[in-house]
């Protein structure tokens, strides 16, 4: 009993903590702290590889089964075995499976094993597709999180994981409290749209680190939701660790793999900011969005229904506990995002 009563002491002492280091540095700094400690960690992890060691890494799928390459331990990825095949390959792999199971193009390779390169053409897509999906969200998020002014908090709760069937990939966030009046105009979330554009040009890859929860509280250490996100999945790990994933100076955490780049995306477009309602953080707001992938396009007239869609509020059963809001007439004192 005196140990759970200390670690609920610790728990709420970071949470304080988290809300003091919020007030004294902006939305940049932030992002820039976060950043710096990633940088950190993925230095300390690529250290414990001081040698280099083969592995041996065969390759499945067709037109490439049986190929044998032979890569450094800990250092090489997926997307350092399609340097090895064509241009095709490097461009086209969303997604690995080591040994069967779903690996990051960018996460080193710790042992001989057999890989599958995984496109959004194959046979069967849906691996790739909800980690599409994901990665889409996560791309919101990192629009968001730099959409306001410096001086306004951004705290982005855990992604929602929604199936592709749902019509929209989605972003839960709550604003500064300053904010809690503002509704989106058209021009707004045109405005999110190109900054998510302007990501997928840039062709930023998404690297993946998985830390121990410690760690990831440091990195967090001024968000007092996602402290929470991160003890409850280090919690449901089966090695106490942590999955983040930056992209820019922008660090999140996700709770299954993303693509390897954001150049990955081809049509993207942000259709909707809901209110949600009031949750523990705030006034929750649900951003949504529509995506379709490279080498996959729409004709206007369906991305034209397909954006009508993915408009409408997704309701997520496992969202936080809500209070509807109020409809009212206030008008906005603030007219976030920056143009």
């Amino acid at each position: 009993m005196l140990m759970a009563a200390r670690t609920v002491c610790q728990m709420l002492q970071r949470r304080l903590a988290s809300s003091a280091a919020a007030a004294s540095l902006s939305s940049a700094e932030l992002r820039s702290h976060r950043s710096a400690l990633f940088s950190k960690e993925q230095a300390r992890q690529r250290s414990l590889y001081p040698r280099t060691e083969k592995i041996e890494v065969t390759l499945q799928g067709p037109g490439l089964q049986g190929t044998l390459l032979v890569m450094n331990r800990g250092l090489s990825t997926p997307y350092s075995c399609t340097r090895h095949l064509t241009e095709w390959h490097v461009k086209s792999s969303a997604l690995a499976l080591v040994d069967g199971q779903p690996w990051h193009m960018h996460r080193p390779l710790t042992h001989s094993c057999d890989l599958t390169l995984l496109t959004f053409k194959d046979n069967d897509p849906q691996i790739a597709n909800q980690a599409y999906w994901r990665s889409c969200a996560a791309l919101l998020g990192h629009v968001l999180d730099g959409a306001f002014k410096d001086e306004f908090n951004v705290e982005l709760l855990k992604l929602p994981e929604v199936p592709v069937t749902a019509g929209a990939f989605c972003c839960d966030l709550v604003l500064d409290s300053r904010l809690d009046s503002w509704t989106p105009t058209e021009e707004n979330v045109r405005s999110l749209t190109r900054d998510a554009l302007q990501l997928i040009h840039k062709d930023l890859p998404w690297e993946p680190l998985d830390v121990s929860a410690t760690v990831a509280l440091e990195i967090f250490s001024h968000s007092r939701c996602k402290q929470e996100e991160v003890e409850e999945r280090a919690a449901q790990s089966q090695n106490g660790t942590v999955s983040l994933y930056r992209c820019g100076d922008h660090v999140t955490v996700s709770g299954g793999p993303l693509v390897a780049r954001t150049g990955l995306c081809s049509q993207y477009e942000v259709t909707s900011v809901h209110t949600v309602g009031e949750c523990e953080w705030g006034v929750l707001r649900r951003a949504q969005g529509l995506s379709l992938p490279l080498n996959l396009t729409a004709h206007h007239k369906v991305w034209k229904m397909l954006r009508k869609r993915a408009e409408r509020l997704v309701e997520i059963p496992s969202s936080p506990t809500v209070t509807p809001p109020l409809i009212t007439e206030a008008t906005p004192t603030v007219t976030p995002p920056q143009q």
